[in-house]
């Protein structure tokens, strides 16, 4: 995978740096939604896969944001598997002058259901914290229609109020 294939960490990793996480942290969690793979997130963070795992046992919030990660970084494979499936590889047989169409993705299938149990956990997680906001949305448009009823019927006694004494003064 190129940097250019690779997706940009959305906003389910966070800002790390807001947090008490390593001064590495944001390029590993980076790198780790990119790629899934930990020895390559911690290289490229410059740290050993050891204090990377490490800091996942000491740190509540790191682990978290591993598990964001990982959970983007697959969600990213399946979006890749799916892709390859759908259209295959070409890959030249020895001493061909064309390649021909491929569609074995084996290991990418092996890979993907070792991982689809944390990943399933991760979007529960993910999906009930939307659902928490989802309630204060409503619960916010709620009150807000209680507000503007209140003001109608407030405007509405007003007017009848005005109303009756203009009625009373002929």
């Amino acid at each position: 995978m190129t940097a250019s294939t690779r997706p940009r960490r959305s906003s389910r990793t966070g800002n790390p740096r807001a947090t008490n996480l390593p001064a590495w942290g944001e390029i590993f969690l980076s790198e780790l939604a990119a790629t899934s793979n930990v020895s390559a997130s911690a290289r490229k963070a410059g740290v050993a896969s050891a204090t990377a795992y490490d800091a996942r046992r000491a740190s509540p919030e790191f682990n978290r944001k591993w598990q964001q990660a990982l959970c983007e970084g697959y969600d990213y494979l399946e979006m890749e598997l799916l892709h390859r499936l759908r259209s295959g590889e070409v890959k030249p047989p020895a001493g061909a002058k064309r390649g021909t169409r491929a569609f074995d993705n084996a290991t990418a299938f092996r890979l993907l259901s070792a991982h689809r149990d944390s990943a399933a956990r991760q979007r529960a997680i993910r999906d009930n914290e939307d659902t928490e906001q989802i309630i204060q949305s409503i619960n916010a448009k709620l009150d807000l229609m209680r507000e503007r009823k209140l003001a109608a019927a407030r405007v509405d006694a007003d007017t009848s109020d005005a109303e009756r004494s203009e009625d009373g003064g002929q």
